[in-house]
Order: C-alpha cells, then structure tokens, then sequence
C-alpha cells in the first residue's frame, strides 16, 4: 500500500513542472512512510511513497525497473494472486535474467506489463492504481482496480498530464483550482462528490475497471477492462442452499488471499454480520487474530461492542477495544478535516480515522467488512426497496400516514425519532419512479434543497444539463425492474464515492493498509448471479450472507437494529461543536463575504438544528462545515 504521483509533459513548456516531483511525492508521506523515491526521464517524473506489506526489502521499492532499464513502475495496492501469475506467464522472463531479484508482486506487475502490456489487467485479483512508462516509445499505461477501491485522480490538457493517489499531491503539479459548482451541487445533495467528478474544474478520477493509455502526443485512449454484469440467465444455477455452500467457499478463498503480508496483520471487528463473517473465517487461517473495535463510551445508542465481543470471545483473537468519550472523538475532529484534500461529509469517517489510527498502532494491515452491504442488500433502504414494490397494505398506511410522519419530530438520534424519520423517507419515496426513489434515498437533500443553500451568483454556474447527465449516466442500470440493478447502482455510486473514499482516506492517514474480502471481483460476480430473493425479502436483509454463516457466529449478533458507522453529530452540534459553527465556519459574515452559500438558508438550517424537528440538517450543516475548512485551507 502506498502513494504514486507522476507527470506527462507533452509541450516543452510544460517540462519545466517535473521539478516539482519531489515535492508531490512528499505530499503522500501518510500513504508511504517507510521509504520515497523518483523517477525521470525526459519530459517524464514518477514519484512513489511506499508502506513496506510484501518483501519489505529495500530492493522491492520503487519506482521499479526492469533490468534493460527500459520500463519503470509506480504502484499501489496489492495483487493478491502475483504468485499464480508469476508461476504461469512468467517462468521464461525468469529464467532469461537470472530469476525475480525480489519476492514483491510490485516486480511480478512490472514483468507481466513487459510481456502483455495492458492485456494481463484483467487477470490481476487485487486492489490498485499504477503508472506504467515505457521509455523507449514514450507509451504509459494508467491503471485503476476493478471496484475503485484504490484512487487515481489527473488533471489533463494538450501540455500535460498530472496524475497521482491524492489531490493534495495533484496540486503540487501547478494544477489551477477552480470550483466545480455542478459538482458542489451534487455534493450538497449527497455528501460525497460522485466519481469520476471532482470538486476542481478539470480535475477527475480515472474510472473504476479502466485504463488510459497516453504517449508523448497525449491520451490516446481511457477504456474499460471489467464491469459488473447481472447475469439474469445464472440465477436458477444454484439452489438456496448450494448457493450458500458456495458463497462460503468463495469467501474462505477471498479471507485466506488477504491474509498474505510480511508485516503484524488483524482485523476491524464492529459486532455487525459481515466483519465477524472475516473474522470467523479468518480464525481458520491463523492462530490468536488480533481483532478491533470501537465503542462510544457516552452513547449507548450507538454502541456495539458486546457483540463485538461475543464474536472475539467464540473464536478466542486477541481482541482490543477502544472505548472511547466524546472529548476523545473530537480531539481527532480536526486531523480528519486536514487530511480531507476535497469536501467528503460522511461524519463515519471520523470514528474510521479514530479506529485506523488506534489499530495502527498494533498492525499494518487490516481486513474489514466493507462491501458487504452493497453486494449483498444489507442497508435498511434494501428492505425498504423490496416492501416498495410487494404493493402491500402495510404500503399503503405508511404511505396514507405521509402528512402525519410528515409533522412528527425525525432524527437518527433515538430509536423513536429515527422511527418517525424512516416512515416518512419510505413514505417519500413510495409515489416516486425506481430512479428517482433511489436518488431521493441515497440522497440528503432534493436538488431544489441543494439549489437553495446557494447563492444567485453560485447557482449561476451550476451546468444544469451536465447535472442531469451525471444523474442519468449513475441511474443507467435502471432498465428492467431487476433489484439487482439497486445494488449495481450502489456499487457505483455508495460504494466507489462514499465507502471506499472513507476507508482509503482515513487508514492512508494512518499508514494502515484495509483489505475487503467481500470485494473479491470472484465474490461480486458470483453475487450478481444470484436472484433477489437470496438476498433480500419482507423479514431479512443479506439474507444468503445471514443464513451461510449462522452456524458460525453468535445467535445475538442477528436481528437486532442497524446503526451503521454513525455517531452523535446532533449532541455535538447543539453542544461541544456550536462555537466552531456559529463564530467560525458558518458565521453569518464570514458566509456573506464568502459568497457561495445562501446566508439565510444557512441560518434556517442552524436554526431547524435547535428546533424540537431537526430531520437531518446536522448531516447538512456537516457538509457545510467540511466544505468551509476545506475552502479555507486551499482559497482563503
């Protein structure tokens, strides 16, 4: 796991950026603490920052060159099956210089993109973004993993091409910043930017399951290499239970490939169904796993870790928990802030930073659980989407009760708040079409709500039409009415622009490398050969994942609610957090001067947070505040 950075000059007045390499490889020192080097040559710079995981010998780092000294490569990530392919494609390579001089799959990637070029992508099992350069005809080769898991973002024109694993370090390339407003509008909506976009006009991130090749003339081509199908004609392959024999069997495989690594290995354990899935898996494959949780010491609403700890005790780990205050979470408030290089307002991300940073300092590398939950139907909008479209009489109360649900109080912060909040979501979304009701949950706020928090001048330079066809080109897989295509669509969206963003962002800032046993692309196939109804049905979600595994852990972990990665952001807000939001990042001048954001809607909002209804608008007044320090840092 590490940090690449690179740039392409096409005109030879833009050469004179590669003196800038040194400087955007630093920017990565987090991804890559152990060692940083650089490449040149020409009108070409590669920078690397690298966390020593397999064959942490000083010959394995890089960037990496071939023995003719013709071909270098910048790589991050894992290839969990580089001994496979080692043993099948490469044997005459090896024999032809004297053997691999290291042990790293870094070398095996290297080899196999000498001999096959960007063919041998696809057979690559793993998370990644790599840069390929060819010195003697110029050719690169840019690459990104199958589901996103790993980020690539560049910033092209017909001088240059920049490129690297964080914004913070694209800047360094003299890139211009510029507000992305269509994107800004988006991101009010949703709280996270959805990909390939990015919140500086210009700037993108090389799609999920593709590559870019680019010479000396330029991008020559950004194509495809993997995408999910839903394999309708597979659905009637597998009986129930045979499905879950066979889901166990592809998920032991998956666990016992991400346990490879020469450095102290564990894993998140939060008490849900699908970490104590690895790590009841990953107990077949080790002795004493260290496992780790996180609890909420001043808020037994959202704690979990006595189911946690039923898991830990069933398979014996060496299991540790961070319980943690509410001094203790915002303490870390402001690390999570200054690592974010663009505005992402998943507040999980604050107890993922927490849990990494505290993990870190046991292991290298973790396994988690993420994933599961879109492959497999585990969100209770799931639930929600598969009662939506029984047309049953429970329907139509909840959706003749809309005006009531409508006035009551709605929050996430009890159970009968949340309640009163869930009812009216469903009953929102129940009149509307599959595409719209999927944008309306996914989403915080409506656009017109979005529109609203701007200003004229703001709004102004929101691309109407762009919008709609981001909107569009995200909803595309709703074509047939198969729930199938919900979960497709999580996958790109939920998944690849809030989920994986969260995880890399807040384990990169600790040096931690995360590893996804459910993000297998043999796991994610196998799932979207399955009908809805392995999956999904009126009493249980994730309901093959539920049923394979019971055997294996505690009955208490089932049926009980689902809280997700959340924390007390209403409490912190009206409390400890109110001077941050009132004197600082949204007081009423500061926003004036500003410019971007409606004072009075910010001031409705800030209001409706101390009302006796304040819905969601602590998640609003979350995104406002993160994109605030974020425009501070970098346009102040």
């Amino acid at each position: 796991m590490c940090g690449i950075t690179g740039y392409y000059a096409f005109r030879a007045n833009a050469a004179t950026n590669l003196t800038k390499i040194t400087q955007s490889t630093d920017k990565l020192f987090l991804r890559g603490p152990d060692t940083g080097n650089v490449y040149t040559h020409n009108n070409v710079a590669l920078g690397h920052r690298r966390l020593s995981i397999i064959d942490t010998s000083t010959g394995a780092s890089q960037p990496m060159t071939d023995v003719s000294g013709r071909y270098t490569i910048v790589f991050n990530g894992e290839i969990f099956n580089y001994q496979s392919l080692s043993d099948k494609y490469l044997q005459e390579i090896w024999q032809r210089i004297g053997g691999a001089k290291t042990t790293s799959d870094t070398e095996v990637l290297l080899y196999l993109l000498i001999k096959y070029g960007e063919a041998c992508i696809e057979w690559l099992a793993g998370f990644f973004a790599f840069s390929f350069y060819d010195a003697e005809n110029g050719r690169m080769i840019l690459a990104r993993d199958r589901f996103g898991k790993k980020p690539l973002v560049y910033h092209a024109t017909e001088e240059h091409l920049a490129f690297a694993s964080e914004m913070k370090a694209l800047l360094e390339w003299n890139i211009p910043k510029a507000i992305n407003y269509t994107a800004l509008h988006q991101y009010l909506q949703l709280n996270y930017i959805p990909q390939p976009h990015s919140i500086l006009q210009g700037v993108a991130k090389l799609p999920q399951g593709h590559y870019m090749i680019c010479d000396g003339t330029g991008i020559q081509a950004i194509k495809p290499y993997y995408q999910i199908d839903i394999k309708k004609d597979e659905y009637n392959q597998y009986d129930y239970d045979t499905a879950q024999q066979e889901l166990i069997k592809h998920m032991d495989a998956s666990v016992q490939e991400r346990m490879i690594a020469d450095v102290p290995l564990g894993a998140f354990l939060s008490g849900g169904i699908d970490s104590s899935v690895i790590v009841a898996l990953a107990s077949r494959h080790t002795n004493k796993l260290n496992t780790f949780s996180i609890g909420y010491k001043d808020n037994p609403f959202f704690d979990e870790t006595k189911y946690a700890k039923l898991v830990a005790d069933k398979y014996q780990t060496n299991h540790t928990v961070f319980s943690l205050t509410t001094d203790n979470f915002l303490e870390h408030l402001y690390s999570v802030l200054d690592y974010l290089d663009e505005p992402f307002a998943d507040s999980s991300a604050i107890p993922e930073y927490i849990l990494c940073y505290h993990t870190r300092k046991h292991v290298t590398v973790a396994l988690s659980g993420d994933g599961g939950d879109e492959v497999f139907a585990g969100y209770n909008k799931h639930a929600a989407e598969w009662k939506i479209r029984q047309q049953s009489v429970l329907n139509t109360l909840v959706k003749t009760g809309a005006p009531i649900w409508k006035l009551l109080p709605r929050s996430r912060n009890n159970k009968i708040t949340n309640l009163f909040r869930q009812l009216h979501r469903f009953a929102e979304g129940a009149n509307l079409s599959e595409k719209d009701r999927y944008w309306r949950w996914a989403s915080f706020n409506t656009p017109q709500q979005a529109y609203a928090l701007l200003t004229d001048a703001a709004r102004a330079q929101v691309n109407e039409t762009l919008s709609a066809k981001h909107r569009e080109d995200i909803l595309q897989h709703f074509k047939t009415g198969d729930y199938n295509e919900v979960l497709l669509t999580d996958m790109n969206l939920v998944l690849l622009s809030d989920m994986l963003v969260k995880v890399d962002m807040m384990s990169m800032a600790n040096s931690l490398e995360v590893r996804s046993p459910f993000l297998d692309y043999k796991v994610v196939n196998f799932a979207f050969s399955l009908p809805v109804e392995y999956k999904v049905d009126g009493s249980m979600k994730k309901k093959i994942v539920q049923d394979a595994f019971r055997t294996m852990l505690p009955a208490e972990i089932y049926n009980r609610p689902k809280h997700g990665f959340e924390i007390p952001l209403l409490d912190w807000f009206r409390k400890e957090l109110w001077g941050l939001i009132n004197d600082d990042l949204l007081n009423q001048r500061f926003v004036e001067e500003q410019g971007i954001f409606n004072p009075q809607a910010v001031e409705r909002l800030k209001k409706k947070l101390h009302s006796n209804n304040p819905e969601d608008s602590h998640a609003t007044i979350w995104a406002l505040i993160v994109f605030q320090y974020w425009w501070k840092k970098y346009f102040n």
